[in-house]
């Protein structure tokens, strides 16, 4: 038997059979047992995934003499001419070379003739946009009202260049790319029939090139079975092919996280001996660290276009990759894809553009940074509360002189000399029997140490320019010169006493000495005279102190 290419021999000859393209082979055989045929059909989509082909099973489907659920037995003396393109009902026309308006005024002069045999006159209309436009006006009438037994089925791939006029008369169908999945699975099953040993890794090589075109796959595999007979080498295939390894992408990844600048010089080196295009590496390389963002964000492979061993490798990446960092690698990737088209030395840009990426610094958010501070924060808070711990117990243990008022007040010097604690006190379990003012003032630093870690810059100031006068059962009276000290104090109320609950072991009440003297003098106010009040003096505002040494601040006078 004469030898056919595989785009042939292995046409579709029903709708089951046309792959990929479900939403219209569905569409189509529901038309046929509903009898809604249309009079005018406009199929478009990219090269090689079916559209003539779906357009003659259609036309045998119309005029099969025994149909099986809208399908076309393939069996009768019409499937058989229709197959063999010897039937007269069925005229199929190239638009390219049929595109003056004499061939039209010839179609629509043969267009009120009756089909021979069939139950249909299809006109099947390939590249269809190639006609002129007095080609298109001179037909427009014919196609809006043709007979009843005319059918004509268009098919292009440039529906933009068909006039409006034209599209609104027909049922348009959009034929899709076919997927990659799609197109390995149907070779898959080719290459079995035809007794050929083939790899994943070889599927995707041809799946890839292809590009979404079926056709294609198979004039690939043609050439590939061709050249290296019934055993397929996936090494073979992409030399022959001239197709860039995967493994070159590979190895950049891996290159940045080892900050090997070596491969960079390897890998251009290949890149010319192989006479691969950089721009065609550069692409490769974008669509990598593309399948390396989208395992990272989804943390699953089913998005990305690889072959199963690479996916495996795709995965290793998970913990390796920030995606602060995969941002960075392809926005600076797609400035290099637009600077390298127009480069008089494309290798020396691409061995400058990999060293770039491989000196590229891991980067951190805030949030990370701000969670490795927390964390270092924390082990120091540990070691020194256990040593501050250590001390506490070993001045509770008990010695041969008994400790007397005088000690407990020389307690406050011991913290006198000691820089600003970062350590928040531990909770005091087992409070002191004897509370007096004398131990509150030998534990009044460690109270305001523990409000300096946690509210340095805005309750520490007012708190730190309390003096203490006495103590009365849990009421702790204190005066300041702070500026509205009486309200921050009542702000702060319920934080102040848990904190000198934790420090003192009772929850003390903050009473400033001040609002008390505001009270009496209100009430003496009546039976005195009124009295010029001397002039104030100036309070000093500890945040000044604070916003000029510590944040380097300017202080302005009016």
């Amino acid at each position: 038997m004469e030898y056919q290419v595989t785009a042939r021999k292995w046409r579709p000859k029903t709708f089951a059979e046309v792959v990929g393209q479900e939403h219209i082979t569905e569409t189509l055989r529901n038309a046929i047992n509903n009898n809604r045929i249309a009079h005018a059909y406009l199929f478009t989509g990219p090269r090689g995934v079916g559209k003539t082909t779906t357009a003659r099973i259609f036309a045998k489907a119309l005029n099969c003499e025994s149909p099986k659920n809208a399908e076309p037995c393939n069996e009768c003396s019409m499937c058989k001419e229709i197959q063999n393109s010897q039937s007269m009902d069925i005229i199929e026309i190239d638009g390219a070379s049929n595109r003056g308006i004499d061939e039209i005024r010839t179609l629509r002069e043969s267009v009120k003739y009756a089909p021979t045999r069939g139950k249909y006159k299809i006109y099947i209309i390939d590249e269809v946009h190639m006609l002129t436009k007095e080609s298109f006006n001179a037909f427009l009438k014919t196609l809006e009202e043709p007979p009843e037994h005319t059918i004509f089925i268009f098919a292009t791939t440039d529906i933009h260049k068909v006039p409006l006029t034209i599209i609104s008369r027909c049922q348009r169908f959009d034929f899709r790319r076919i997927q990659m999945d799609t197109i390995k699975q149907t070779i898959s099953e080719i290459a079995k029939a035809e007794k050929v040993n083939i790899d994943d890794k070889t599927l995707t090589i041809i799946a890839k090139k292809a590009d979404g075109a079926l056709r294609d796959a198979e004039s690939y595999f043609d050439q590939i079975v061709s050249f290296c007979g019934d055993k397929i080498d996936a090494k073979t295939v992409a030399q022959m092919l001239n197709l860039i390894s995967d493994e070159i992408y590979f190895s950049v990844s891996d290159a940045i996280l080892s900050k090997n600048f070596k491969i960079v010089f390897e890998v251009t080196n290949s890149i010319y001996k192989n006479g691969w295009d950089f721009i065609d590496f550069l692409d490769g390389l974008i669509e990598h660290f593309r399948n390396i963002m989208t395992v990272i964000l989804t943390e699953e492979t089913s998005l990305i276009e690889a072959a199963d061993i690479y996916k495996n490798q795709y995965i290793e990446y998970l913990d390796k990759f920030s995606k602060g960092d995969l941002i960075r690698i392809l926005n600076f990737l797609g400035r290099v894809q637009q600077e390298i088209r127009f480069s008089q030395n494309q290798k020396l840009k691409i061995e400058i553009a990999l060293s770039h990426l491989i000196a590229i610094e891991r980067s951190s958010t805030i949030s990370e940074i701000i969670s490795d501070i927390e964390n270092i924060s924390t082990e120091k808070k540990s070691k020194v509360n256990k040593s501050e711990d250590e001390d506490y117990y070993a001045e509770k243990k008990p010695s041969n002189s008994t400790k007397n008022v005088n000690e407990s007040k020389e307690e406050p010097n011991k913290y006198s000399g000691r820089q600003k604690s970062t350590v928040i006190p531990r909770s005091i379990t087992n409070p002191i029997s004897d509370f007096t003012i004398e131990s509150v003032t030998g534990k009044w630093q460690n109270f305001l140490d523990t409000i300096s870690v946690e509210k340095g810059l805005t309750l520490a100031p007012a708190v730190k320019s309390l003096n203490i006068n006495s103590l009365s059962g849990n009421s702790l009276t204190v005066n300041s010169n702070f500026t509205d000290i009486e309200k921050t104090l009542e702000i702060n109320r319920e934080y102040l006493e848990e904190k000198s609950e934790l420090v003192f072991g009772r929850r003390l009440k903050l009473i400033c000495v001040d609002e008390l003297a505001k009270k009496a003098d209100d009430e003496e106010q009546e039976d005195k005279p009124e009295k010029k009040s001397p002039q104030k003096t100036p309070t000093i505002d500890p945040y000044d102190d604070i916003i000029t040494n510590e944040l380097g601040g300017l202080l302005i006078h009016e």
